[in-house]
């Protein structure tokens, strides 16, 4: 997908830190440096703060990572170096001393795809008005990013994690945390099993398809990235089979597209637009695709809406600048953010109530926006009636 405008593309072994705000620092999460850093003379290392401490380097090292392990003299010395010298004291002095570190991990997918920068900006603005920094690693969807994502910030002592997974649900890390005590909440996954604020990911789909076979539509597929990667993806798959159901039709698996790809395959393209009983509205998992779609389509020559309907999930602003205009669900991405982060803070400073407490999950409202990507077809008389909404089994 292509990057966001005003940052650098990713680069999958590009490691370290890659860009940084006030309070966002972001990380890529592979584990080997391509590029050195390069260190003044200027600046304090560990080697110095072990020469004015009078210790090994392994000490200084210890009494940084496992300060429960020093003895307590020492330590002292150590934190007295660390002082002198101006060792990194935003992180490692406070920890030294034992005080907290105002330091949140955030763990997304991609900042590639707006839906998750939007989220991000939410969580920024409010951390930064509270005095905590964040820290922010990607997973390109990668299973073992992600693992060494959480990993790593729990190694830097984060005191609590906003993340979005691939499935929220039966994650053996999450487990880790929840055994661990460390405080999270889960944005964009909608679980009850844990702490999330998203939309209901299947209603909102279902609510969606609706208003395609509304438009008179029956042959319907969906397009998702890949389905194991992305539990959003499968509950809203399940929605559009709900829908297509209730309504008398046939629903169709879900056509997976790698998520970090920028292009159609010609292979789905085809599939796409041949033979008589060809799709005539496309239902997509997410903006970024349906817009990656739309561009497919028109280099084939088809127009939108009037060859094919297009229907897109998140609600993107960019979206209404497409011609035509995008059709979409919308969720509100940057408040699922901010409502992550204010759950956050109340778990960490012990501000919640029992009331609170009760309710792990909390679920925002979704909306339908008609945009001009989605037409009646000709035959919409003889379009299948949509029934009441009836409750998910």
């Amino acid at each position: 997908m292509p990057p966001h405008p005003g940052c650098s593309p990713a680069h999958p072994g590009l490691n370290g830190v890659i860009g940084q705000s006030q309070s966002v620092s972001i990380i890529r999460s592979t584990k080997t440096f391509t590029h050195p850093v390069k260190i003044t003379a200027m600046t304090p290392t560990i080697k110095d703060v072990a020469a004015h401490a009078g210790f090994s380097i392994a000490t200084v090292s210890r009494a940084i990572n496992a300060p429960h392990t020093v003895n307590p003299a020492t330590l002292e010395k150590v934190r007295q170096s660390i002082d002198a010298l101006d060792f990194r004291p935003s992180v490692f002095g406070r920890q030294l001393r034992g005080e907290r570190t105002r330091l949140i991990g955030v763990v997304l997918p991609t900042i590639a795809n707006p839906v998750f920068a939007e989220s991000l900006q939410g969580i920024d603005d409010l951390a930064s008005a509270h005095g905590y920094r964040l820290m922010l690693m990607t997973t390109q969807y990668n299973a073992e990013r992600e693992r060494y994502a959480i990993e790593t910030l729990r190694e830097h002592r984060v005191e609590g994690m906003i993340l979005t997974v691939a499935d929220a649900d039966t994650h053996p890390l999450l487990d880790e945390l929840d055994r661990a005590g460390l405080l999270y909440v889960l944005t964009h996954n909608d679980t009850v099993r844990r702490p999330s604020v998203s939309v209901d990911n299947r209603l909102a789909a279902y609510d969606g398809v609706r208003m395609l076979i509304a438009h008179g539509h029956r042959r319907i597929l969906m397009l998702a990235g890949t389905l194991a990667a992305s539990d959003r993806a499968r509950q809203r798959h399940l929605g559009y089979a709900q829908a297509m159901q209730q309504a008398g039709l046939v629903p169709a698996p879900a056509l997976e597209i790698d998520f970090n790809s920028e292009e159609l395959e010609p292979a789905v393209l085809a599939h796409l637009i041949s033979g008589p009983n060809r799709p005539t509205a496309l239902f997509c998992s997410n903006d970024l695709l349906a817009m990656i779609v739309m561009r497919g389509l028109r280099r084939a020559r088809l127009q939108i809406p009037l060859d094919m309907s297009i229907l897109g999930f998140d609600g993107l602003a960019m979206g209404e600048l497409l011609q035509p205009p995008l059709a979409s669900i919308c969720a509100p991405n940057r408040e699922i953010g901010c409502a992550a982060w204010r759950r956050l803070l109340a778990r960490i400073e012990r501000s919640f109530s029992d009331a609170s407490l009760a309710t792990l999950a909390l679920t925002l409202p979704h909306s339908l926006r008609e945009g001009a990507t989605i037409a009646a077809i000709p035959n919409a008389s003889d379009a299948p009636r949509v029934r009441a909404l009836q409750p998910f089994a």
